[in-house]
């Protein structure tokens, strides 16, 4: 997963469904291209903080790279195209110091070539042929591990496979044979005629991003037409869903619900689902978009303030082999207020003792930078407000607080040190090394600890960088206790380059992403790639090795430097940490609410796992059955407070997210033991 992914992921073309692949005219690289490579690639050989040269064995992973992003299911090249494109293995970097990017244009010529094949098979074949549903086979939605194919006649199956699991679909969902037809016909016209405009600029924008992204997956190229939708991104001034998109195996899939939007609002959409429709207002004919460019779909969705879209989504929660399910959200813009941390209170008696617990949700470490540098006093921040909220808890008499750090995905660095400055007395919060191996510490130099109470911290895979750099500083310095799950372990800084200074030229060229710092803990250890472990670790369902930094191929490795001097606190030993583990321990045997959330959790696991579906009508209808029958309960695995308005919840029972009533559980284990 990528924290700001890149829009531009997985792009194609074509030459409309009557065209034949020989009438097509070859893209060629614009001049500028060469130099505009060239150049990045001297900035990544002395400037990323890896310090790799671009030489032979990079341009094998540039190859490899490529090739993936062209075809990421294995769909459409062959077995012998990939073997052509063998003599190039180990002569990108060459041509691209020679200011030459031709290999890239080549290979995708020979993708153009392959693609408008496979277009032309399934309009003029398979999108009328009415198959057979009592045959027992099976689609695998994911192919970017099989071998490529040897023949063109194994693709015209992969493809027979493709659109029998549409029809099929379609055929579950109540159309009929002419009805199914005709939306497959619409389907890949539509899908022709949204990507034909794919130019040199996006030839060129994928080929770089295969270089940049072989030092490391944080290091991106933006095209002048990314860096716009990038700059958006950033100033939050764009109007939709609130809700960041990515192309996985054609299909658009929600990577990262963002906080404050109305997506996240409204708890109908949530990571990993997959959109497959969109519909303008309330009564707009749903356009199918499987298949379709992330920016077109992106367009879509966008719209203004006010205005209704509806989406046909596979919710996460019931898989491919689950049911569709159609929702409306009303756009919005997404505010600095929305995105502020929110506090609640919750009154909860345990065994015999009336406590009152404080809630604190944080979605973001944010800045109002534009109000600072303005001379604003009054300028919001993520630790003036989350100051403002516990001295708020405090007055209401909260016995503890558990600061909420789910699907936090970072933000301000110095918000990170400021916040944890809140909770300690003063001392180093995170190391930073440079790409020269000089260190910095990023320090407390408050010698007040404002809030001095028990305190859990609540993570989950989500939570990454700066969320990282907090929970592990406070989990270092002993003076609360981390609950959830493993972090992402993104442990990198990035600096954008505009490439305007590096080139002299009167044509636009785009930026440079660049990772050239990495973070570490107090302790000395990095939050890259391993992130930081609770002390409770709760179950999940999202596997590291598929959510995390360390799914990335290129991602940096985790390393240790020198522990840096700190005072630990005497809030949280090994004797309290066995005994609220013990607890736990005995919760997971007797608790009916948590066994039946890990059970929950184990099913949506799977559910995320799956990517065979079956071709035989009767056993889909058996799948889609029992993946609604063993859906896991949204409220339970979202991240929302139930409790509206901010009025206290009397009874620990009707808090549904699970999750939290974890960590409000843990919470009273600490209070008690203080109590007792």
């Amino acid at each position: 997963m990528k924290l700001i992914p890149v829009l531009l992921l997985f792009m194609l073309i074509s030459f409309g469904t009557n065209a034949n692949p020989t009438d097509s005219v070859k893209l060629k690289p614009k001049p500028i291209y060469g130099k505009e490579a060239m150049v990045v690639s001297y900035i990544l050989d002395n400037n990323h903080y890896r310090k790799m040269k671009l030489n032979d064995s990079l341009s094998s992973a540039i190859l490899d790279s490529y090739c993936k992003e062209l075809d990421n299911n294995r769909s459409y090249f062959l077995d012998s195209d990939i073997k052509t494109f063998e003599k190039f293995r180990y002569s990108l970097d060459d041509a691209i110091h020679s200011e030459s990017v031709e290999p890239a244009y080549q290979i995708y010529n020979v993708f153009v070539k392959r693609y408008a094949e496979r277009m032309e098979y399934v309009m003029a074949t398979l999108i009328k042929q009415e198959f057979d549903y009592t045959i027992d086979e099976y689609y695998d939605a994911d192919r970017s591990k099989e071998s490529w194919a040897i023949s063109t006649t194994e693709l015209n199956d992969i493809w027979r496979k493709i659109i029998k699991s549409q029809a099929l679909s379609l055929k579950l969902a109540g159309k009929k044979q002419p009805e199914i037809v005709e939306t497959l016909k619409k389907r890949y016209e539509r899908f022709n005629k949204s990507i034909i405009q794919f130019n040199s600029e996006d030839v060129f924008n994928v080929y770089m991003n295969a270089i940049t992204e072989s030092y490391d997956p944080h290091t991106n190229y933006l095209s002048p037409k990314a860096t716009e939708l990038f700059n958006q991104q950033m100033r939050l001034s764009f109007e939709g869903i609130g809700a960041l998109l990515q192309i996985e195996n054609d299909y658009v899939k929600v990577s990262r619900v963002m906080p404050g939007g109305p997506a996240e609002k409204s708890n109908k959409i949530h990571n990993d689902d997959f959109i497959i429709g969109v519909a303008q207002g309330l009564e707009g004919e749903m356009v199918d978009v499987v298949g379709w460019r992330i920016d077109d779909v992106v367009k879509l969705i966008k719209g203004p303030k006010n205005t209704a879209v509806r989406l046909l989504l596979l919710p996460s929660e019931t898989g491919m082999n689950g049911p569709s399910k159609e929702i409306s959200l009303v756009r919005d813009k997404i505010k600095l207020d929305d995105q502020a941390a929110k506090k609640n209170t919750i009154k909860y008696n345990f065994n015999g003792n009336d406590l009152k617990l404080g809630v604190i949700t944080l979605p973001s470490f944010y800045m109002d930078f534009d109000a600072y540098q303005k001379g604003d006093t009054a300028y919001r921040s993520t630790t003036r407000d989350v100051k403002r909220l516990i001295a708020e808890l405090q007055k209401e008499g909260v016995n503890g607080i558990v600061m909420d750090l789910r699907n936090n995905g970072g933000g301000s660095l110095s918000e990170a040190i400021d916040l944890t400055g809140l909770f300690i007395k003063d001392g180093p919060v995170v190391q930073v090394r440079n790409s020269n191996n000089k260190i910095q510490l990023g320090e407390d130099d408050d010698k007040q600890i404002f809030y001095n109470g028990p305190l859990v911290v609540l993570t989950n895979r989500f939570s990454a960088s700066a969320s990282e750099i907090f929970a592990g500083a406070i989990q270092d310095y002993k003076r609360g206790v981390i609950v959830g799950e493993s972090t992402y372990g993104k442990g990198t800084v990035q600096t954008v380059l505009d490439l305007k200074k590096f080139i002299q030229e009167k044509e636009e060229v785009g930026e440079l992403k660049l990772t050239f710092q990495k973070f570490y803990r107090i302790t000395g250890s990095s939050t890259q790639n391993k992130g930081v472990t609770p002390d409770i670790n709760l179950p999940s369902a999202f596997d590291a090795k598929q959510y995390g930094e360390s799914s990335n191929p290129s991602a940096l490795p985790w390393d240790v430097i020198t522990s840096t001097s700190f005072q630990k606190s005497s809030d949280v030993n090994d004797k309290l940490l066995s005994s609220i583990n013990k607890n736990y321990q005995d919760r997971i045997k007797n608790d009916v609410s948590l066994k039946n959330y890990i059970n929950e959790t184990e099913d949506l696991k799977k559910n995320l796992s799956l990517s065979k579906v079956s071709l035989n009508e009767t056993k889909r209808k058996q799948e889609m059955a029992e993946a609604v029958l063993k859906k896991p309960s949204t409220n339970k695995l979202n991240t929302k407070i139930v409790a509206k308005d901010g009025l206290p919840m009397q009874d620990l029972s009707k808090i549904e997210d699970e999750f939290l009533r974890e960590g409000i559980l843990v919470l009273a284990d600490i209070l008690l033991k203080k109590i007792g």
